[in-house]
């Protein structure tokens, strides 16, 4: 901590700052308090290196310094109103290689805690308030109607999940609203009935898991969403849930036993693995296509499940996996963790565009993964750069569907 000096000569020269800066809306010690208190003490290790700047995705493509953003915050003069406490994408690059366990997540989170607590949104950001809107009105972030959420499964004949049933299927908000996303809901229960695995969805029971808004500051959001969750998982007496986002599965299996509950989560491309590697589920055909598989930031750097999609792609007949020029724990982040598939971000500055660029030059078909955000965020690419007619992007699951 500073001592009376220090921290006068802070003082002025937070009087000297332009009113632009946050201290014109809280006092820099406030600042450090709440990122204390959100989990980003852990801030204060940071010596400087410059390893985060090193690894971050966005200088690929712009200026960006977590190492300044952890120095500002460390003396409470973080600039509340720049976008730039809004950029990182959560992606895991930082913290696996800092040598002082900074934490960097954690304490950008609680910065935009402080942004959530008074209102403060610059404009590329505004759009979270949308996705806010609709989580708390329909527990979805798009502010579709709950009463909805099953529509995708109509004529597939899904049970509604019962006590006795030996998964539940939790799509996620993406695969059970969005029309590109859709598909993989479809081709996921396509592939659990041609297994023969007693599945069932709980539909409009469901809220969004919440582990996007939680990473834009909004907690108590987070925690009713949770909340109202595991009373839903509990009252059906859920033990296993299959999820197909990474996302999902991160909250599910690390997050919610915060609240004291521990359920059994699997990710669709360990279920599958299983389902192919036990005989239950068999493959026809072929798909002589090569293949590129992109590793979402959630699903590998933050939970280590890097084999089995691969194990996979490579059961399937014909098919010639390519490894991408940064794959497994060197991954490319698509963009889209920490909340900003719902951010806009300007042409030239997305991730995917390099994505769609190390495919092609491997070689790829089809850039194949296993997460809604990652293809959300891969098929826009896709389309702005006029590549539709040179890859295919894919689910994992919308491959094995098609050989079944």
């Amino acid at each position: 901590m500073p001592n009376d000096g220090i921290e006068e000569g802070l003082n002025h020269q937070a009087e000297r700052r332009p009113r632009k800066t946050v201290e014109t809306v809280t006092p820099y010690k406030e600042i450090i308090e709440v990122i204390k208190a959100g989990g980003g003490d852990a801030f204060k290790r940071c010596f400087q290196c410059g390893l985060c700047d090193a690894v971050c995705p966005w200088n690929k493509v712009t200026k960006f310094s977590m190492r300044k953003l952890v120095r500002e915050a460390t003396f409470g003069l973080t600039e509340i109103e720049s976008e730039e406490i809004w950029r990182c994408t959560t992606c895991g690059r930082c913290p696996q290689q800092c040598p002082r366990d900074v934490r960097q997540i954690e304490s950008g989170v609680a910065l935009r805690r402080i942004a959530n607590e008074y209102g403060v949104f610059p404009a590329p950001v505004k759009p979270v308030r949308t996705a806010n809107a609709g989580l708390v009105g329909q527990g979805n972030p798009f502010g579709e109607d709950r009463e909805k959420r099953a529509a995708w499964a109509e004529g597939l004949s899904i049970p509604t999940f019962s006590e006795e049933m030996e998964v539940l299927y939790f799509p996620g908000c993406y695969l059970s609203y969005d029309p590109r996303l859709k598909k993989v809901a479809k081709a996921t229960a396509g592939i659990l009935k041609q297994a023969e695995v007693d599945f069932g969805i709980l539909g409009s029971k469901e809220n969004c898991c919440g582990e996007s808004i939680r990473k834009t500051g909004d907690e108590e959001l987070f925690k009713r969403l949770a909340k109202e969750n595991i009373k839903t998982f509990i009252d059906h007496g859920v033990k296993k849930i299959l999820v197909s986002s990474p996302h999902c599965y991160h909250t599910f299996k690390n997050e919610y036993p915060e609240f004291r509950v521990n359920f059994e989560v699997v990710h669709i491309s360990q279920y599958v693995f299983q389902l192919i590697h036990e005989g239950r589920l068999q493959l026809k055909g072929e798909f002589p296509k090569k293949v590129a598989y992109h590793d979402p930031c959630y699903l590998g750097r933050h939970n280590g499940i890097y084999d089995e999609p691969r194990g996979v792609l490579n059961a399937v007949p014909g098919l010639e996996l390519v490894e991408l020029a940064e794959s497994r724990s060197d991954s490319l982040c698509c963009g889209g963790g920490g909340g900003r598939v719902w951010m806009e971000t300007v042409k030239g500055e997305r991730f995917c565009d390099l994505r769609i660029d190390q495919a092609l030059s491997g070689g790829a078909d089809v850039l194949a993964t296993s997460c809604p955000y990652c293809i959300t965020m891969l098929e826009d690419s896709r389309v702005t750069m006029d590549m539709a007619d040179k890859i295919e992007v894919k689910d994992i699951t919308e491959i094995i569907s098609g050989l079944i």
